[in-house]
């Protein structure tokens, strides 16, 4: 029985449901203490220099994650080598480059006057050399679907970063300059674990060639578009906020959207398990099975999430005031919470629709939604604190990107393949029917 129990617990889909959830947990836990440990202004320029610096390692992380993992699963040993080495190539020299404009950038740091982009400018380039093996590593375990080992990368990663944080604010050492240090150190001991393991494949290097350069490459130019102009929504929000209304206000409006990670968390879990099977589909020809799969996991996920949804709306004060403590719960954190869980059922239709049209080898329509996304969703945070002066009309204006793109994602299918929203929240139903039967049924059998 314990050891049945045991291989249910190693399946795919728990080992990366669970690598989210403790990076989401340990997340939290992180910002639970910051945001006690820091004032409300120090929170917003922390906020807004992360924010930044994830935004700009789209760069990397969008050229090559579904490039790799489209290229490296299913293939023959020679080839996977290949895209190793290949990416090994991409990712350096991405990151070289970024150092170089590191380096004038720094020089003339003193000029520049808000406080985070200075703390930016001083740190990003290191950042990204030390966390180049420990992100190659992660593209390599999620394509040979080792979700244990990317599950240790996770935990080590974000584990580290808060020990050091956790002793911080037990010491009353935290402030913004050792927090960036905490997590330097993370990042660089989280690498050098990767190496020692033999996970980052370093050693693959030597096995580049320019034609599997070029195919990633090619391949990468519409999907870092796509991965960079995804990300520059929270970014570009995190930007108006800022310099509209101030870091304080940014500190808010980041607690109120913080609970969204109950939607995040089952999204990159089942993205990450689902591309290879949508890939697998597609690369024997199946047009119907691409879709259906599809269908399966976005419906499934969609009627998963309702219950998650509904409680979050109905204790969005509670959970401010956990994870924000005493000085936040009279703010407009808890109803921006709710705002965003209102219309956060339509997240799965818009990530599973991009994720398989990046799979059809259209990341060009994924590319240009996202441009259209980005353009609605500017205008409608500017429109937005216009109408209302405060951090409410951001938070409604999150339902415009979000219309536009499950819209075109589901104009850019049929054209694959034809079939209706509908048959998607009905194929979800289906399948969470059938799951609760069969468990139902097995714990009637023990």
């Amino acid at each position: 029985m314990a050891m049945q129990l045991l291989q249910k617990f190693r399946n795919k889909h728990f080992l990366s449901l669970a690598g989210n959830g403790i990076m989401s947990v340990l997340g939290m836990l992180n910002m639970i203490i910051l945001y006690r440990a820091l004032p409300v202004a120090s929170i917003g320029m922390w906020v807004f220099f992360l924010s930044i610096l994830l935004l700009v390692d789209t760069f990397r992380s969008g050229f090559l994650t579904t490039a790799f993992i489209k290229f490296y699963a299913g293939a023959a040993t020679s080839r996977k080598a290949e895209v190793v080495g290949s990416a090994w190539f991409i990712g350096g020299s991405i990151t070289l480059v970024l150092v170089i404009l590191n380096v004038p950038a720094y020089l003339f740091s003193s000029y520049f006057k808000n406080p985070s982009l200075v703390l930016f400018v001083e740190w990003f380039g290191i950042i990204y050399v030390a966390s180049l093996p420990s992100f190659i590593a992660s593209c390599v375990v999620q394509a040979e679907q080792r979700f244990d080992h990317l599950l240790c990368i996770r935990f080590l990663s974000q584990g580290v970063f808060i020990l050091f944080v956790i002793i911080m604010a037990l010491t009353k050492t935290a402030n913004l300059q050792n927090i960036i240090y905490a997590y330097l150190g993370g990042a660089a001991m989280t690498s050098l674990f990767t190496i020692l393991m033999g996970w980052s494949r370093i050693a693959m290097f030597k096995d580049r060639t320019w034609t599997t350069i070029r195919e990633i490459f090619h391949f990468g130019k519409y999907s870092v578009g796509t991965t960079l102009s995804s990300n520059l929504f929270g970014t570009s929000n995190t930007m108006i906020i800022n310099f509209m209304l101030g870091p304080a206000a940014l500190a808010v409006f980041n607690l109120g959207q913080r609970l969204m990670e109950i939607i995040e968390i089952p999204l990159r879990s089942f993205a990450a398990t689902g591309m290879p099977e949508l890939s697998a589909a597609y690369n024997e020809g199946n047009k119907a099975k691409v879709i259906e799969t599809m269908k399966r996991y976005t419906g499934l996920i969609t009627v998963a999430l309702l219950p998650a949804c509904l409680g979050a709306v109905a204790l969005a004060d509670v959970a401010i005031s956990i994870i924000g403590g005493s000085k936040y719960v009279h703010s407009e954190a808890a109803n921006i919470m709710r705002l965003f869980m209102t219309f956060a059922l339509l997240y799965p239709l818009d990530r599973f629709f991009a994720l398989t049209l990046d799979v059809i080898h259209q990341p060009k329509i994924n590319f240009v939604k996202v441009l259209l996304m980005l353009a609605g969703s500017v205008s409608a945070s500017f429109a937005g604190i216009y109408l209302t002066g405060n951090v409410y009309g951001v938070a409604i204006a999150g339902i415009v990107p979000t219309l536009i793109g499950v819209g075109i994602g589901y104009w850019g299918l049929n054209r694959f393949e034809p079939f209706s929203i509908m048959s998607v929240f009905t194929t979800g139903y289906s399948e969470a029917v059938n799951l609760v039967k069969t468990y139902w049924l097995k714990l009637a059998k023990n």
